[in-house]
């Protein structure tokens, strides 16, 4: 198995145009959570970051990182969806900022691993670049999204969230289009 660079950039740029875009929707969806549920959030992810690290020498390897990968896409894909389907109550807020943390647990150890697999100086400053570049790009659609957009705060973010998830049903195209070989 190998990343295929060209597409992993792409990946790489539509991956952080959907945190730019996302970013000011989830302060508008977790308005009914109570603070407490961010402490004993923050508790969970550093406990499961800390599983995570336990093991990272069967996990750092190209096969985990395409299934973790994946995973974590899979997770985003499922909460823009249940956003569009079902009402926003505190029930959806509490399983969006779950299905947030969930996908943080495993952040460190994409990025390690990333770095691993792609240990050329030239390929890391490509990919962050093109992250920069997309979370750039996100952000400022995202402005112009809400600046344009009528209505209230919450329609606009839940307008927003039919093109999250286009950008994450092509997010996912690309990300498994960037390896070669056996999955």
């Amino acid at each position: 198995m190998k990343i295929k660079l060209r597409p992993y950039l792409g990946y790489k740029f539509l991956n952080s145009f959907f945190t730019g875009l996302s970013i000011g929707s989830v302060f508008i969806i977790y308005t009914p959570l109570q603070p407490s549920i961010y402490s004993l959030g923050g508790i969970v992810l550093a406990l499961g970051m800390m599983v995570v690290a336990k093991f990272y020498d069967k996990l750092l390897n190209l096969k985990s990182y395409f299934r973790i990968g994946l995973l974590v896409e899979v997770v985003m894909l499922f909460m823009v969806a249940w956003f569009l389907l079902f009402p926003y109550t505190y029930t959806t807020a509490l399983l969006i900022y779950s299905g947030y943390q969930l996908t943080f647990i495993f952040g460190s150890y994409l990025v390690r691993a990333e770095t691993i697999f792609l240990k050329k100086a030239l390929f890391l400053s490509k990919v962050d670049i093109a992250k920069q570049i997309g979370y750039l790009a996100g952000m400022v659609i995202s402005y112009l999204f809400y600046t344009f957009i009528g209505g209230s705060k919450e329609e606009q973010v839940y307008y927003l969230h039919y093109l999250l998830l286009a950008v994450e049903i092509a997010i996912i195209t690309l990300f498994v289009n960037s390896f070669e070989g056996k999955k």
